[in-house]
């Protein structure tokens, strides 16, 4: 293997002195060989000692986290509040009235319905197919369940632009499997959704709530149906469609899309439209005319009172988390209220609290390292280019074209989100959620006709997080995960190369995996074969097939299997984000030996972090709903069958055939 020279911010950092092994030893069961189980092997005794908490639906390495994090921003929320309106700072001032407003649960409970009432007023108030559509549109710009998706993002054809794109969206429940499936979990949900449908109705005093309850269930079966599942895990350039607005109303002639998009406030915005799975959107049309009006208004309802149930009195708060909570995910008991103001807070200013986070608790040190890490991962990822066995030379120069053109951004951004206009009002909870929630969509459909601001984040610091975004080539990654087990500064390279450098690696894959792999260099999307050439897409399609079999035979919960489809794309960015790392590993060794520790080697070390950092125990329902609705696999999974495809992997731990960690060389699959 090629030697690399160690960028400097690193090398500071490798030494052995004073490092520790950072695998948490006191976890390991020794009842459990490595070979059988290793995700039991690495962490059995941490899953013992950490049962589920009443108010959560998981404990895991990430929620642990998580809690610590918000610790610290309870903290921060707590003193700008007890400074109030003292502060000079106009976002402490936005803070301190909005988390005031909802821990203020005595006018909480006497508002009760009444600060909805103007919307209900309206819904009530619709009277034709063209008033349907523009109070769809409305009700989405303030965070409403509709059946149309609206987003301003890159343009997919020209990445340096904006574009309006619409998509499928409107299920009260996780997926259309909870609509159409007969599995018995599933089922039971059905049922207590239709209660809970009810329930809801008849806090609002509907007379017919019981009928209008099973008329909502039936119309979410049938969005349902016609909801489109891209193959593969993913096809987008199949999935996007560019319309002008007088070809989406001839395509889909029931929906009227000009009052939808003058209810978006998005008319007259954008020439054209991109459309996502033009298929559902052609069936909506059908269906809008062919369901009584009457079901329409009880389904918007429903879905606006759901929207904003968190921020009403206390029966309606119930009633939402005994169906989102308790039926879906298994979760006994509400979390305190301090939790749920600063998941308000974070999810109506996360910018603004996350500029306060990172100057109280953040070292810029942190930072440094894992930026000097993801210079390792580019020349690994150069390295693994040159030696596939699969790919000709002209796909790997255009492959390496990509890669240099990759950034990745960390730990939080250079310039903070400027929440002026965004105002805020003592004792007005659910006005001040209308207005955050209309303030950020307004935000982003101002962007229109702008050119893309690249220095944008979608995802907080303070968020333990992280994500490819495709357009630009990048990778962010959140601040909150700086931290064990994902990151630790005074841990062995071995551990924080297999914990935050597994994650490093995922992402980086991510641009070139079964979706990433159709954007070119400038993040254009071209579709297939793309910078492929017919033969080596024929190869990879070849190479995502097999992984597809590999995953969909495991079972995440006895009698539900991984859906190896679905998860395609998060599968393909585990097994090849596992390679990268490993060979970054080894490169930041810089040719010396891996030190010993704890009576592990490096090489065990860093498939232990892989497999630590994905601990976790999680209730049943909770993995029912990964394994029916996400497009990732359920953790113990992730930490175990992307090792099984890497012979440095077998060789550390002894794996032989016959043993359950046991692939066969020739199904192994080796991608990136």
């Amino acid at each position: 293997m090629v030697a690399l020279a160690v960028p400097a911010a690193l090398a500071a950092q490798t030494t052995p002195a004073a490092r520790t092994s950072g695998i948490d030893v006191q976890y390991i069961d020794h009842n459990v060989r490595p070979q059988d189980d290793f995700y039991r092997y690495v962490n059995g005794l941490w899953l013992n000692a950490h049962p589920i908490p009443a108010d959560a639906v998981r404990i895991s390495a990430a929620s642990v986290v998580n809690d610590a994090t918000q610790v610290q921003l309870r903290s921060i929320v707590e003193d700008v509040t007890r400074r109030g309106s003292t502060s000079s700072d106009p976002d402490e001032r936005r803070i301190a009235l909005l988390y005031g407003s909802f821990m203020d649960e005595r006018t909480v409970e006497r508002a009760g319905i009444t600060p909805l009432k103007a919307q209900l007023t309206g819904i009530d108030s619709v009277s034709s197919l063209a008033q349907l559509a523009q109070k769809m549109g409305e009700l989405g710009c303030i965070g409403v369940v509709v059946p149309i998706g609206d987003s301003v993002l890159n343009d997919r054809t020209h990445p340096d632009a904006y574009a309006l794109s619409v998509y499928q969206w409107g299920l009260g429940l996780p997926g259309p499997n909870y609509y159409l499936s007969d599995a018995a979990a599933l089922k039971e949900v059905r049922a207590a959704y239709r209660v809970h449908a009810a329930n809801m109705l008849k806090l609002l005093g509907d007379k017919s709530a019981s009928t209008e309850a099973q008329s909502i269930l039936d119309l979410e079966t049938r969005l349902a149906r016609i909801q489109v599942t891209a193959p593969n895990g993913g096809a987008p350039r199949l999935a996007d469609h560019i319309f002008t607005l007088a070809r989406l109303q001839s395509f889909a002639p029931g929906m009227d899309w000009r009052h939808y998009l003058i209810g978006a406030r998005t008319y007259g915005r954008a020439s054209t439209l991109h459309v996502g799975e033009p298929a559902f959107f052609k069936s909506l049309g059908e269906l809008i005319s062919a369901v009584p009006l009457a079901t329409w208004k009880a389904y918007l309802r429903l879905h606006l009172v759901s929207a904003y149930s968190p921020f009403l009195n206390k029966a309606f708060a119930d009633e939402d988390f005994a169906i989102q909570e308790k039926a879906l995910r298994g979760v006994q008991e509400m979390p305190p209220r301090w939790s749920r103001g600063l998941d308000l807070v974070n999810d109506s200013m996360g910018e603004g609290l996350g500029r306060l986070y990172v100057a109280r608790y953040i070292s810029a040190d942190a930072k440094q390292r894992v930026t000097a890490m993801v210079q390792t991962f580019v020349e690994a990822f150069r390295l693994e280019i040159d030696d596939l066995a699969w790919m000709r030379p002209e796909t790997k120069l255009k492959a390496k074209e990509k890669l240099a053109t990759f950034r990745a951004k960390i730990g939080y951004p250079d310039h903070w989100r400027n929440y002026a206009g965004l105002r805020m009002r003592a004792g007005d909870l659910v006005g001040n959620v209308l207005r955050a929630r209309l303030w950020e969509y307004q935000r982003n459909v101002d962007k229109l006709g702008k050119r893309v601001d690249r220095e944008e984040w979608f995802l907080t610091p303070q968020t333990a997080d992280a994500y490819q975004w495709l357009p630009q080539n990048e990778i962010v990654i959140g601040a909150a995960l700086l931290q064990p087990p994902f990151f630790d500064p005074h841990a062995d390279d071995a551990v924080n190369f297999g914990a935050i450098g597994g994650t490093i690696g995922h992402e980086m894959s991510h641009g070139f995996d079964n979706i990433g792999s159709q954007y070119d260099a400038n993040g254009v999307l071209l579709g297939k074969p793309g910078w492929f050439t017919a033969e080596d897409q024929q190869r990879f399609d070849d190479l995502a097939r097999a992984l597809v079999a590999q995953y969909s035979v495991f079972e995440g919960v006895p009698g539900y299997h991984v859906n190896g489809e679905r998860t395609l794309s998060e599968n393909m960015a585990d097994v090849a984000g596992a390679a990268i790392a490993y060979r970054a590993y080894h490169l930041s060794l810089g040719g010396r030996p891996a030190p010993v520790m704890d009576g592990l080697t490096g090489d065990q070390r860093f498939f232990m972090a892989w497999a630590q950092r994905r601990r976790g125990n999680y209730r049943d329902k909770e993995l029912i709903r990964i394994l029916e609705s996400d497009e990732h696999s359920p953790p113990a999974l992730r930490a175990e069958v992307p090792l099984m495809n890497l012979d440095a992997f077998v060789t550390a731990f002894g794996i032989h055939a016959g043993d359950p960690m046991y692939l066969a060389p020739g199904k192994r699959v080796h991608i990136w």
